[in-house]
Formats: structure tokens, C-alpha cells, sequence
């Protein structure tokens, strides 16, 4: 019998209902998730915490193998767990023109597949991270250093929600015109002008994706997704010290790739030394027409400024503020506060920083609060929430790099510090540096210049003020000089209230109000909440909305005229 030429697997026809599903939840709003964010084995087996973290073992100490990568150098190993333990693992070296050359010669097929097919590839990717999620959230814990069970839910369930949904998006915005249509215009005399015209969904070109060390799945997901959905092959730049999870997340997006027959080049890793700092080449090269960073506001700037082929969706740095004006359950958001600002040592683009109380005090169920009391109660609620060192070591989780450290031990010498940071040893990693929250008081008129700085990590500034008119009018001015991810108001007065939502919309920050139960202000659900805003500094993208990527694509036509056989009116 001659050779059957293998049947691909129709990805599409596997996820389509996935994907209706996912559309329908960007449009409702509401509660869902296909990724279960529990690390249970009721949900995932018996045996997937072994294995997966029998995989992540295997690979410290050997070479990230990815078949048919282009390069054929070796970047020595770079990552170190902060919890005390180098990973040693080599990866593939590609300099920076083979990478893009590979990828852009991968495009043709992947553009011309159509959304459908794309769409069905990302989500089989997808489904293939979510089985893996064992072992990615091994690698995010000992390259980031979050506790393990929010290296899981935050690396993997969460991160792949959050790539669902800018596949969901667009999959939707490339299917919004139809593919074709006949095009008829009456005239006066004789038939209509009839013309037969058709409309593709081409991507700008190359994809860039400059990856975190702290959020490296959640923050890179978004934009990998939206770009391959779009057309685009994405070239995958991990930070040095954050490359293992993006590595298995470009190996199995490769395998998809090559099973459905593409080029596996659709997606590529670029692994760097610390020295090489290969971003700005990337980012400058005529080719990279996308580009998607999570990092500092300064880099950040800059390729908004300099990558000008490109369309850049950056998420920067800001000062994520608290408005306390009153509140019926002080015990209530202390706990939420104090919990908020110990979630992974405040190394998240949304932990709160500043805490703008007015000096004379808010009224309290339990009475007036001064700026003063406040700052004490805050300190003595995270005494409470972190007195036990295991369960400390799981909120807290490890310091990530030294600069970190750096910015915690200069925040202790400005202001007056009412809480201040100690150590915690960690039951399983004595080598991991733990570290609990500084809180500093300061004076919004006298100590502006500190608390209108980024202090990344695990520093509070508690920032009295004249009044709770005058915290917002320095909530909005700060943020719309400086950026934002998220803002919190505290007030029992419906006026109060109404005047912080009318802040947070000049300054152009996402707001929650009068969080004191089981949901954070730093805590964002795919499908619902909106992550980042372009209304200010702090990022020019939100993740993810149609303008997060509609930019990736253009809606190309081409037209004919009707044969003459097939009009209606010959």
C-alpha cells in the first residue's frame, strides 16, 4: 500500500467550545475558569504532584534540549532558586538575527492558517501547559521565588486563564468581518457593480515577548497568546534569572506547532547571559513589529520611545495607593491590608505602597484612628498574620534578587518606621532569605519626594495627610504623574466613595473599595477584571481588552469582479 500521508489533529474542533465559552465570559463579566486553580490531586491525579516534580528535578544540572531550535550556541547557566540552590541548567543560544530570520521565515503558513486553526492550536498549547501545571509551578518557585502553592496557581491556572483570554479576544476581534461578501451597488442604468471581495486577518509580523523575573508565565502569557493568535510568531526573551518556565512553555508549544504540522520556529527562545542584555537589540531590529514587556519604568519608556516599527504593550512600575477615610470593620481591613502587603513580600506590580490616612484620624467601629494608632495596628496585624514561620514562609515566600533587599534596607532609614522588617527562617529552605514588610510613617507634604518613588518589595509607607480631600487629591495627582496598577479606598460615606471613583477615573487606575474579606487588592481574575490600564504611566496595554490586540493584526481585502455567469442580473 502506498505511504498515508498522517492525518493532523483538528485542535479547532477539539476547543471550539472552549473558545465559545471564553468569549462569552470576556462579554458576561462573571466568575470562570476551564484551569482549576486548586494543586489537588482530586483535580489533576494521584500522581501529578510526583511527576511534576520529578521533571523539574531532572532538569537542574543538564541542558534544556529543544529540538530543531535554531542557534547553535550554549547560554551557561543562569538562574539561582531563592531558596537557596543554583538551578545549573544550559539552554539554547540564538543570537538575535537568527532568531528573527527563523521566525519570520516560519510565518507564511502559520498566517495563512487562518484564526480558526490558530485559535485551536493556542488552545491545545494551553491545555498541555495546564496538564504540566506541576511542574511549571516547581520552575516559577525556584526562579521567582513565590511560596510553591502560589508559584502553582499564580504560574499556571491563573497565567493560562489569562492566555485563554487573549486568545479569546483575538479569535473574536479577527472573526468580527466575515471572511468574504459580494459587494453590489445599483446604478441608474443597466445592472449593479457587483465585486466578489475577501478579507484576511494578517499579523504585523514578528512578535517580541521581554519576560519578568517575578511573574514570568502571568505577566508573558498574555501577549505570547495574543500575538500567535494574530498570525504572529513570537521570539520568547526570558529575564536571565526566570528562564526555565518560559523554556517548557516555548518546548510544548513547539510540539503542538510540529504536530499540527507548522514550523515550530512559530515560536523560539531567546536565553541570554545577564551580560549579553540582547533586548534592545531585539527590540531596534527592523523586523520585530510587537512587542510585549513586563519591568522597569525606565526600559520601559524606552522602548516606547525608540521601538517605533513596532506596536509596544508595556506593563511598568507605579504607586499603587490606598485611600483610608472611615470604615464598620477595622479588624476586617487590617487582616486584608496586612495580608495584601505579605502576599509574596509585596514583589508584585500591584501591592500596595501608599497609605494615605489623615493624620487626625478615620472613624472606626472600634473609634477614632489616628494616623498614628493605624500605623501601629497595621504592624501589630501583620505580627499576627505572620507569627507562625511556616505559615509565614507560604505568604511571604522568598526575596527574589538583591535589589529587593537593597531598596528594604534604604526604606529603613527614611521616615519614622513603626514596623520593621525581620527575618523569617524558612522550615524546608534555610538558605531562602525571607523577609516580612517594613512600615514606614511619613508626611504627605514633607516626604513627597520618597513615597513618589517605586520601593518594589515588601515597603509600606503609612502618609499622613491633612484630610481625606487631601488624600485624594494626592491619590490623583501621583498616579497621573506616576502610574498606577491598582488603588483602594476605605470609606463608609457614599460621597467619599463617589469622590474616589471620580479620582481613579481622572488619574486612570483601576479602584476596589472597601476590601476587608477574602478578596485582595493585588489579587486580578482573567475573564473579569481588567490588569493595567493605558489611562496612565504605568502601562500602555490592559490585560487583556480588543485594544490589547487588535493592534497585531490588520484585516487585509482583496476584490474581483463577479463573473458574468455567477451575477445575479446577467
Amino acid at each position: 500500500m502506498p505511504n498515508e500521508i498522517p492525518q493532523r489533529p483538528d485542535f479547532f474542533a477539539r476547543h471550539r467550545l472552549l473558545l465559545d465559552q471564553a468569549v462569552a465570559a470576556t462579554s458576561s463579566r462573571d466568575y470562570w475558569t476551564p484551569y482549576p486553580e486548586s494543586p489537588s490531586t482530586k483535580v489533576y491525579g494521584d500522581d501529578a504532584p510526583k511527576n511534576g516534580e520529578t521533571a523539574f528535578r531532572d532538569r537542574i544540572g543538564n541542558h534544556f534540549e529543544l529540538p530543531g531550535h535554531p542557534g547553535n550556541g550554549v547560554v551557561p547557566a543562569t538562574e539561582t532558586s531563592p531558596y537557596g540552590f543554583p538551578l545549573d541548567i544550559t539552554y539554547p543560544r540564538v543570537r538575535p538575527d537568527e532568531a528573527v530570520a527563523a521566525a519570520k521565515a516560519a510565518t507564511g503558513p502559520w498566517r495563512d492558517a487562518g484564526p480558526d486553526t490558530r485559535a485551536g492550536v493556542a488552545a491545545e498549547i494551553l491545555a498541555r501547559l495546564n496538564a504540566a501545571s506541576f511542574e511549571i509551578a516547581h520552575a516559577v518557585q525556584h526562579t521567582t521565588g513565590q511560596a510553591f502553592v502560589m508559584a502553582f496557581q499564580a504560574g499556571g491556572p491563573h497565567a493560562q486563564d489569562r492566555g485563554l483570554e487573549a486568545v479569546a479576544y483575538a479569535w473574536a476581534e479577527q472573526k468580527r468581518h466575515p471572511s468574504a461578501a459580494r459587494w453590489s451597488k445599483p446604478q441608474r442604468k443597466g445592472g449593479p457593480l457587483e465585486l466578489d471581495k475577501k478579507f484576511t486577518p494578517v499579523g504585523r509580523g514578528v512578535a517580541l515577548l521581554i519576560a519578568c523575573n517575578t511573574f514570568p508565565t502571568w505577566n508573558g502569557y498574555p501577549g505570547l497568546f495574543a500575538s500567535l493568535a494574530t498570525g504572529n510568531p513570537v521570539v520568547v526573551k526570558p529575564h536571565p534569572g526566570a528562564v526555565l518556565p518560559l523554556a517548557i512553555t516555548v518546548l510544548i508549544a513547539r510540539e503542538v506547532l510540529t504536530e499540527a504540522g507548522f514550523d515550530p520556529n512559530v515560536v523560539i527562545l531567546a536565553a541570554e547571559s545577564p551580560e549579553d542584555r540582547t533586548a534592545s537589540v531585539y527590540a531596534l531590529h527592523q523586523d520585530v513589529r510587537i512587542i510585549d514587556f513586563t519591568g522597569s519604568t525606565e526600559f520601559g519608556d524606552w522602548l516606547e520611545t525608540n521601538a517605533r516599527q513596532a506596536a509596544v504593550y508595556t506593563e511598568k512600575a507605579g504607586l499603587n495607593t490606598v485611600v483610608l477615610d472611615s470604615t464598620d470593620d477595622y479588624r476586617g481591613l487590617l487582616g486584608n491590608l496586612a495580608f495584601s502587603l505579605s502576599l509574596f513580600s509585596g514583589q508584585m506590580c500591584t501591592t500596595p505602597q501608599n497609605l494615605l490616612i489623615p493624620r487626625d484620624g478615620i472613624a472606626t467601629d472600634q473609634g477614632t484612628k489616628s494616623a498614628d494608632d493605624f500605623a501601629t495596628d497595621l504592624g501589630a496585624a501583620l505580627d499576627r498574620l505572620l507569627s507562625d514561620p511556616v505559615r509565614a514562609a507560604g505568604t511571604l515566600g522568598a526575596i527574589v534578587n538583591g535589589g529587593v533587599r537593597e531598596r528594604l534596607e534604604e526604606a529603613a532609614g527614611v521616615g519614622r518606621t513603626v514596623r520593621v522588617s525581620t527575618s523569617v527562617e524558612h522550615p524546608e529552605h534555610p538558605d531562602a532569605v525571607v523577609r516580612t514588610p517594613l512600615v514606614a510613617l511619613l508626611d504627605a507634604e514633607a516626604d513627597r519626594g520618597t513615597y513618589t518613588r517605586e520601593w518594589f518589595g515588601p515597603v509600606t509607607f503609612v502618609i499622613s495627610t491633612e484630610s481625606t480631600k487631601r488624600s485624594l487629591e494626592i491619590f490623583r495627582e501621583t498616579v497621573r504623574e506616576h502610574g498606577a496598577l491598582t488603588a483602594a479606598v476605605h470609606s463608609t460615606s457614599a460621597e467619599v466613595l463617589a469622590a474616589a471613583e471620580l479620582a481613579s477615573l481622572d488619574a486612570g487606575v483601576h479602584l476596589s473599595e472597601n476590601l476587608t474579606g477574602g478578596v485582595f487588592v493585588n489579587q486580578s481574575a482573567a475573564f473579569s477584571d481588567f490588569h493595567g490600564s493605558a489611562a496612565n504611566p504605568a502601562a500602555s496595554a490592559t490585560l487583556s481588552d480588543p485594544a490589547f490586540v487588535t493592534g497585531r493584526f490588520a484585516t487585509l481585502q482583496s476584490r474581483r469582479p463577479v463573473p458574468a455567469e455567477e451575477s445575479a442580473h446577467a
